[in-house]
């Protein structure tokens, strides 16, 4: 049995698509093949379940393409955002940056269940969120690409690390390099990570600080005036925090470039999107060409998003695969 695994990984590593697979730190690997024969339907179901989920409600989209950042910044991409709280465990969910913010839970529940009934106990929570994410672009029209598979759930959650590893949107550009340093990611992952916001919503919480608490009490000067004013119509200075608006004013549903645009024209939306022109003239510069070229953003955004899902993940026998992505397994069984 051994020589055959050793045999089918040398296959694997000769034959395989550079960009497919990832090896991590441990020498196990992660590979786009990795459920071919244990659940073949595997990202079947989890694309059908996604595609009819955003149908339903178009915000979905960008709310489980949210969940693997939350989730990779945060002991790695090992589905520990999933964990709810129990005698042991204090939610993820429950961090400054997740609490009334991060959604689409459910739907992770809706694709588990399906996977359990078609293939019990066989795919990872962890790789459901990150094929969810990549699912979820293509449906908003953005790129697709292939996703390294073979990751372990958690048994732990980090409601500390989630506090401390995810930029907020106060965030200077400074601030939000070392966040993603600290990741193993890089500016240019930033800025590229960054374009997810070409859809989604954001709360009038997450960027009040740039309508009134600036010099004289007048708005950001990085933030256009006319905006400004636009914002502050349903953003006022107190009451309303939990008031949505669209990151990407222009194209709100649709995965594109123009995120980068308004960023150009200073309709970025949160202080965490303008610095990304206004604090680094390297940063400065990737945002033109991602502005003025859409296939070079796509192209990147699925490196990085390649590069995102490989942050630490669990895999061989550490870990576990979950019955449930909101407990622990000897949780289940007790």
């Amino acid at each position: 049995m051994d020589s055959l695994r050793s045999l089918s990984i040398f296959y694997l590593l000769v034959f395989a698509p550079m960009g497919c697979f990832s090896l991590n730190t441990n020498g196990n690997s992660l590979y786009p093949q990795f459920y071919d024969h244990s659940c073949p339907q595997a990202q079947q179901i989890v694309q059908s379940v996604v595609a009819e989920a955003v149908a339903r409600d178009p915000r979905m989209a960008a709310s489980l393409l949210r969940l693997q950042f939350h989730d990779c910044f945060v002991q790695g991409c090992d589905a520990s955002l999933l964990l709810d709280s129990s005698k042991t465990i204090v939610s993820e969910k429950r961090s400054i940056p997740n609490r009334h913010s991060v959604r689409g839970f459910e739907v992770i529940d809706e694709i588990k269940s399906a996977l359990e009934k078609e293939c019990p106990e066989t795919v990872s929570c962890a790789d459901i969120v990150i094929i969810a994410a990549r699912d979820s672009t293509v449906l908003a029209g953005g790129p697709s690409w292939e996703v390294p598979l073979g990751r372990r759930d958690s048994t732990t959650a980090s409601v500390t690390g989630s506090n401390n590893n995810i930029p907020p949107p106060t965030s200077t550009f400074q601030s939000l390099l070392t966040k993603f340093n600290e990741q193993g990611l890089d500016m240019v992952d930033l800025v590229a990570l960054s374009g997810s916001h070409t859809i989604g919503d954001s709360r009038c919480t997450s960027f009040r600080q740039r309508l009134y608490n600036q010099t004289n009490n007048q708005p950001d000067p990085t933030l256009a005036p006319s905006y400004a004013v636009e914002l502050r119509t349903r953003c006022p200075r107190s009451g309303g925090d939990q008031n949505l608006f669209f990151l990407d004013i222009t194209t709100p549903f649709q995965f594109d470039n123009t995120y980068y645009k308004n960023i150009l024209a200073s309709r970025g939306l949160l202080n965490s999107d303008e610095v990304l022109f206004t604090q680094s003239q390297s940063s400065m510069e990737l945002v033109k060409q991602y502005a003025e070229n859409n296939k070079l953003f796509f192209e990147q955004f699925t490196k990085s998003m390649i590069k995102l899902g490989n942050i630490t993940p669990l895999t061989g026998t550490r870990g576990q695969i979950r019955k449930s992505c909101r407990k622990v397994n000897k949780q289940i069984d007790q």
